[in-house]
């Protein structure tokens, strides 16, 4: 934290609105301090290196690459980075990722601008913090089967089963992840093996029946 004691936050999320709404709530709080805003994944990972703050604010759908495809980066860069993910998805499986990924805390937008202080606050002193909507989520991601196949995929495979799903090309998931498409080809087949789903409908309707896209 900076000499003043003030927690530096860097926000990062696609909507211009919602952005707004939590930096007059960040504002109006005497502790915290909003030192830059992200509209997407690649801004906020160039961000916080540019800015360093305590605690990156990280939405999970953005255009690009997404907020936990971002998180990774920067973590596999900077692993003492905290992070607290705000996202509309509640389900164990983008609880399970994120903490995965060495996350620090997350909370729903639903509940949001109730906690999202006491988070920020938790985060930047080191401590995990897991908004109470969520907690049946991590009981269902910690008693899951160690046979549940959405937790078999690598990171990079789960950020190209939710471009899939989301009906990007393989040359448009190439571009946005500074990938061969042939290298994205190779995981689209793992995908198909792992998850034991031939086409991409199949993918979309997995997404959707595990919460992960809107239908």
């Amino acid at each position: 934290m900076d000499n003043n004691n003030k927690i530096n936050v860097l926000l990062a999320d696609d909507h211009e609105v919602v952005r707004a709404g939590y930096c007059r709530l960040f504002e109006a709080t005497p502790d915290i301090t909003v030192v830059s805003e992200a509209e997407d994944g690649e801004s906020a990972y160039r961000q916080y290196f540019e800015h360093k703050p305590d605690v990156l604010v990280m939405d999970i759908s953005m255009p690009g690459i997404d907020g936990l495809e971002a998180s990774r980066k920067i973590l596999a860069k900077d692993k003492d980075a905290k992070i607290l993910v705000f996202s509309v998805y509640e389900n164990e499986v983008y609880l399970k990722r994120s903490l995965d990924l060495g996350v620090l805390g997350y909370i729903s937008k639903r509940s949001a601008s109730q906690v999202m202080i006491e988070a920020v606050r938790q985060i930047a002193s080191g401590t995990l913090y897991v908004g109470q909507e969520m907690m049946p989520y991590l009981v269902q991601s910690r008693n899951a089967e160690d046979g549940d196949t959405m937790s078999t995929l690598s990171p990079r495979e789960f950020e190209v089963f939710l471009l899939l799903a989301d009906s990007k090309s393989v040359n448009e998931i190439a571009e946005l992840l500074n990938l061969s498409p042939k290298t994205v080809g190779h995981h689209y087949t793992n995908l198909r093996n792992k998850l034991g789903i031939n086409d991409i409908a199949g993918l979309t309707r997995l997404a959707i029946r595990h919460g992960l896209m809107d239908a």
